[in-house]
């Protein structure tokens, strides 16, 4: 594990119930997706969700055959747009290309997460 980010909520210091680990490679990502997904956290009731998607922007091909990847970024506050979320991303990870907050194609309203 190259890294750990327990997302809290700003004014009362409580855990939001979410966070990040980066790996420090593809392939142990992937072995956690696969050993973890959908198990019971111990000392919880809760289980995993972990996310991981691939997306392409437009019809761009990489010439190095190594697909885009994202994240799934959850509980994110109403008025998080495409941008603050891209924003608040590249600015640490340059390599960032895209943001996308999904909303409700019936209300408008955001449903709290994007990749």
């Amino acid at each position: 594990i190259f890294s750990i980010k327990v997302i809290r909520n700003k004014q009362t210091g409580q855990t939001e119930g979410y966070g990040f680990v980066e790996f420090h490679s593809h392939g142990t990502a992937e072995k956690v997706l696969q050993n973890y997904a959908g198990m019971l956290m111990p000392n919880t009731e809760q289980y995993f969700r972990l996310n991981w998607a691939t997306f392409s922007t437009g019809d761009h091909k990489r010439s190095d055959n190594v697909p885009d990847l994202s994240i799934f970024v959850g509980d994110l506050a109403a008025d998080v747009t495409d941008s603050m979320l891209l924003e608040t991303f590249s600015n640490r990870y340059p390599s960032v290309k895209a943001a996308k907050v999904v909303f409700d194609a019936n209300t408008g309203r955001s449903k709290g997460y994007g990749f």
